[in-house]
């Protein structure tokens, strides 16, 4: 939590916990955990004014609970992040083509310019 963060109610001081946004097209006051950037349409709450918050007739309050899962890369991601770095393959040498300079890349005509990527191979071959 941010501590430099307060309560947007008047004259409270206590330091925010949650964020109140509102949805006007669904007329819909939604109160979750506190953002990570203050916002100009956002209204950053105490715990004592998010639990009395009411909203006008005919709106409904949508309560998100903060998260419990612990920040950071869980067991799962680090298992698939092992995964996909073990099913990469790995880099093969070119072979040498008899007759060209094995310093120059094949995309390298000699001349000091470089040809596309794109190459048209006859079906002769």
């Amino acid at each position: 939590m941010n501590s430099a963060r307060r309560c947007s109610r008047a004259a409270c001081g206590r330091a925010a916990v949650t964020t109140l946004t509102y949805v006007y097209a669904d007329q819909t006051a939604v109160v979750g955990p506190l953002a990570t950037y203050a916002e100009p349409h956002a209204y950053d709450l105490c715990a004592a004014h998010s639990e009395r918050l009411s909203a006008p007739r005919g709106w409904e309050i949508m309560r998100l609970a903060p998260s419990t899962a612990p920040s950071g890369p869980s067991t799962d991601d680090l298992l698939a992040l092992a995964d996909a770095v073990r099913a990469t393959p790995t880099p093969v040498a070119p072979a040498v083509v008899a007759g060209t300079d094995p310093r120059r890349g094949p995309d390298d005509d000699g001349r000091g310019t470089r040809r596309g990527h794109l190459r048209v191979l006859s079906s002769d071959s």
